[in-house]
Parts: C-alpha cells; structure tokens; sequence
C-alpha cells in the first residue's frame, strides 16, 4: 500500500484530524492514536452506538493503535516525544498554545525529531485575532461567510447537514501531509502545517464570490447560479411526498429535460440569466414534478441524459448498489456497514482493517518498543501516566471482528 512504512502519532480529536488519519490508515500507514488515560477520544461517547462502540468513533478511528498517555504528565510527555522520534508525522488539534504549554509542540517535538511532518489543525490557525477563539464547524461556517450562503424556505441560514470545515480542513491537510512528504524524500528535512479550518472553508466557495469580490456585495440567492437562481439547478417535490433534484444548467441538458417533457419552447427561459426571468420555468417545472412520485420520474428520465437524481435517505445511499459495488459502503463480517476510502488507486489499492481499538489498548505494546520494559510500564500504568483496557473491554471491542485479513475478507 502506498503509506507502508510511514508512522503517523494522531493527538487529534473529532473530525478533521481522526478522519484523515484514518485515510492513512487505510492505506498502509500505523497510525497510534494517542487518547487521554480518562475518557479517552470524546467520540467513543457521541451517538448511537453497535455493540457498546459508537458509531462516530468506529467511522474514524478504525485500523488504529490506541495509546493512552497522560500529557499533564512530564513522564507522559516523555513517552510521547520518544514515540515521536520514531514517527513520521505528527498530528495535533488543540487550541493555539495548549502544545506549548503541554511541552508537544514543533519545536519540542523537531528537536527531538527533525524529520517529522507536523501539522496543527485548528479553528483559525495559530496567527491572527482570531487564533485563541473557540469554534466548532458551524461557527466556522458563520464567521467565514459561507453559513450565509444556506438558506432555508423561510429565509433564515439553515444548518448544513455536512461539516463542511470539518470536513474539507481534512481533506487539505492530507494533501499538506502528502506535499511535505513527498519534500522530505528530497531533502531529508520534515517541516510544521499550521492549517485553519477558516481558511480552508473559503477555499471551498470559489465558484461563489464574485459578486463579493468585485462589489463587496452579498450574494443575491435569488439571482445565484448554484445556490437557488437557476430553475435547472434545483429542488422539486413530487407527487409522493418526496424530491426529485436537478443538477445540470448546460444548454443540451435544459433540451433533453424539456424535450422530454414536451416542452422545448421553455428551452430559452432555461437559458436567460439566473433569477426572477426563469420563474415560468420553474412554475412549469414545479406544477409537473408534482404529478408522479420521486421513483416515477427516475424512471421516465432513464437514458434520456438528464442530471435528474432522487433525494435520497441516508439509509437508502447505504443501500445504494453503486456505493456498494465501489466498496465506499461496506459491510464486515460482524454486520457492521463502513464507509471505506474514496481514494482508488489501481495498484496497490487500499486495504481497510474495519477493527476499532479499545481506550489504551496498544499502551503496552507501543511502550515496550520505545524502550521500557515490564517494570516501568507497569509503573506507568499504576500512576495513571498510561492505561490498558481489561480484557473484557478488549473482548467487546473487537473480539468479534477477527484478523485485519479476515475483516476484510468479510466485506460484502
């Protein structure tokens, strides 16, 4: 796999950092999450939960060590640094100055680790006025703008159903990891990302700013070609209660959409400007989808090469053939469902081991290759510097799932 051979030391919590890291994972990295001796990761704890493991924690931490350390601890930090002069990559997401203060920064940890990649994934990054404030996703999303954009039918910003900052600040990070890397080969030298969920969400609404960036004006959504203007490029709800989505503006695709509705003649509405000028469009267009049901209409458009697509539930994508057949919704030999890695390589694919560890489960093994043996580990362990899981806790984790082979060779 293209990660082999790389050790990656995840500090990270949530979103952003766990599921990056877990890519990694997938694709060869030994990624040791290191957790908190008490509670561990707070998503062990958020949602639902398939026997006694959540969800949220299994969907990003899956094929990871877990090493439990107190870093309020100077033996903690010790354990840690040690760890990270055998690591390659270095991933924190604490607030600007916890590191520091915790000894665990770059600077601490490139002493003792010059090669190492690190990077520090936080709200707004460690410069500006706004480095220390506090901030999850949706607050991200308010202050860069981009919650603006999202409007429900009352007018009001409604709330995203996907974390965008979360999710994109993971996606560049990668790609900072990858680039730092593939440097390092070259001249030996790691070297410190300091990402900012902010800065990466603006990255994320380039198709969108013009009128912002030309006149210092708010969009006007109802003139906005993505975002609620274009009658091609939106919502209807049909005859069942459910939605059928359109999701293409281009000339051929407004004629093959009225031509098969019989109404070519809309085709020039379809092609003025975004805004009030299409509403005899859109009228036309939301009195018709109104007269069959969501799948009535997949079927009516089937090979008529229109970008028509039913909104589905959440449970009907995991059900989905084409997620399924791609292996991007999985299933182990447990019954557990996975997401797997959207990265296909075709040599050298990615091998997901579906396994979720238990808080402290590779404590032991993990020290013991950094140089202390049975006696100071077990005095690690009795001053609380680390922890291990019983082996019940053990046993309810992952007794179920077997080998990293035979997981996947459970995959449906």
């Amino acid at each position: 796999m293209k990660l082999q051979g790389i050790r990656v030391v995840d500090l990270s919590r949530f979103l952003p950092g766990p599921a990056l890291t877990q890519t990694m994972a997938d694709h060869g990295a030994e990624v040791i999450k290191v957790e908190a001796v008490a509670g561990g990761e707070p998503t062990r704890e958020i949602g639902e939960a398939r026997d006694g493991v959540s969800v949220y924690f299994a969907n990003t931490n899956r094929g990871k060590k877990s090493l439990a350390l107190d870093l309020k601890s100077p033996d903690g930090v010790e354990a840690l640094l040690r760890l990270a002069e055998t690591a390659d990559v270095m991933i924190e997401s604490f607030r600007p100055g916890v590191a520091a203060r915790l000894g665990v920064d770059y600077a601490a940890v490139a002493a003792r680790a010059p090669r190492i990649v690190y990077a520090s994934i936080s709200a707004f990054g460690q410069t500006g006025p706004y480095r220390h404030l506090a901030g999850h996703d949706l607050a991200i999303e308010a202050m860069t703008g981009v919650l603006s954009l999202n409007r429900g039918k009352d007018g009001a910003p409604a709330i995203p159903g996907v974390p965008a900052a979360d999710v994109i600040s993971s996606a560049m990070t990668l790609s900072g990891i990858l680039m730092a890397l593939l440097r390092r080969a070259q001249t030996g030298r790691g070297d410190y990302l300091d990402m900012s969920m902010a800065d990466c969400l603006l990255t994320g609404v380039l198709n969108n700013l013009d009128t912002a960036m030309v006149r210092r004006e708010q969009p006007d959504l109802s003139r906005s070609r993505s975002v609620g203007g274009n009658a091609l490029y939106a919502v209807y709800k049909t005859a069942c209660g459910g939605h059928i989505a359109l999701g293409g503006q281009e000339p051929k695709f407004a004629a093959n959409l009225l031509g098969a509705l019989g109404r070519s003649d809309l085709a020039a509405v379809a092609n003025l400007p975004p805004g009030p000028e299409q509403d005899p469009l859109r009228e036309f267009l939301k009195g018709t989808f109104a007269t069959r049901s969501r799948d009535d209409w997949v079927s009516f458009f089937a090979g008529k090469d229109v970008p028509l697509a039913p909104l589905k539930t959440l449970p009907e994508a995991l059900d989905d053939p084409q997620f399924r057949e791609r292996g991007i919704v999985a299933t182990d030999a447990r019954g557990w469902d996975h997401i797997g890695t959207p990265i296909r390589y075709a040599d050298e694919p990615a091998a997901p081991d579906w396994r979720v560890p238990a808080l402290g489960e590779d404590s032991r093994a993990v020290l013991s290759t950094l140089g202390y043996d049975e006696t100071a580990i077990n005095d690690l362990v009795r001053r609380r510097v680390t922890g291990e899981p019983s082996t019940l806790e053990i046993a309810r984790h992952s007794g179920s799932a077997g080998s990293a082979a035979g997981a996947a060779e459970g995959v449906s």
